[in-house]
């Protein structure tokens, strides 16, 4: 969507900020010992708290209100008996409507004893996304995202999900601008404009460079080892700094 009023900047903010709590919720509650399905409950019910509707089970029919992937699974991981283990890579990815309008966010974390190297990879990847968002403002070419995920990854060491996808967002969960890519494509010559919303979610990997959807028809996986850290927001485009409507 494309911001045309205060009103909508509000009600992006308001549930930008559930969204944002919901993953700080679940964040404070994951530990060894847990299950993804008890963790989901508890992101559920804090959404519901809070008035605001999951969105991947009201739009998609996804079975659980947030999604929740460990270790080899990259994104649209279904909450389940998967019981948490000490070390496991862990993303917590929320999305959800209140009053119309939609916020997106996502945090990947690992749990204790902390492997260094996955520490790295998920602040390296928070630290892309960031660098993202501080280049992004009205008239910058929609291309550039993608090329300064792919540049950060070079950069770190770290190979890009080629097959996932920042995109626009605000009256519906997935909108126009789509196929935001990851990667840079000289062919794309569309043009970020004030009051546009969209998400930027970096996805770096350790292996490879693509996710594969697995047999329930919703988790996506690395294949052949390694591990994938995802951070999201979800933004307003401004004439100067984007304006982050997921924090708390």
């Amino acid at each position: 969507m494309t911001i045309g009023s205060q009103n909508d900047i509000d009600g992006l903010k308001a549930i930008g900020k559930i969204v944002a709590m919901t993953i700080s919720e679940m964040k404070r509650h994951t530990r060894a010992g847990i299950t993804t399905k008890e963790l989901d409950e508890i992101g559920g019910s804090f959404l519901k708290r809070h008035g605001a509707v999951p969105a991947p089970k009201a739009t998609y029919n996804f079975p659980g209100y947030t999604c929740i992937s460990v270790n080899n699974e990259v994104a649209h991981g279904i909450p389940g008996n998967r019981i948490i283990q000490p070390g496991d890579l862990i993303n917590i990815d929320v999305s959800a409507e209140l009053g119309g309008y939609y916020a997106d966010a996502g945090q990947s974390f690992p749990i204790t004893p902390y492997n260094p190297s996955l520490l790295r990879l998920c602040e390296y990847t928070h630290n892309t996304m960031m660098k993202v968002i501080s280049s992004l403002k009205h008239g910058v070419k929609l291309n550039e995202i993608g090329r300064i995920i792919q540049s950060e990854a070079r950069k770190g060491g770290y190979n890009v999900i080629n097959n996932l996808c920042s995109h626009g967002i605000g009256k519906s969960l997935h909108e126009s601008p789509t196929e935001i890519l990851p990667f840079y494509n000289k062919h794309d010559k569309r043009v970020l404009k004030e009051g546009l919303v969209l998400t930027i979610e970096p996805f770096l990997s350790t292996g490879a460079d693509y996710a594969v959807e697995q047999s329930d028809g919703w988790t996506l996986c690395l294949p052949g080892g390694g591990f994938t850290a995802q951070h999201e927001h979800t933004i307003i485009i401004t004439k100067n700094q984007p304006i982050i409507v997921t924090v708390a």
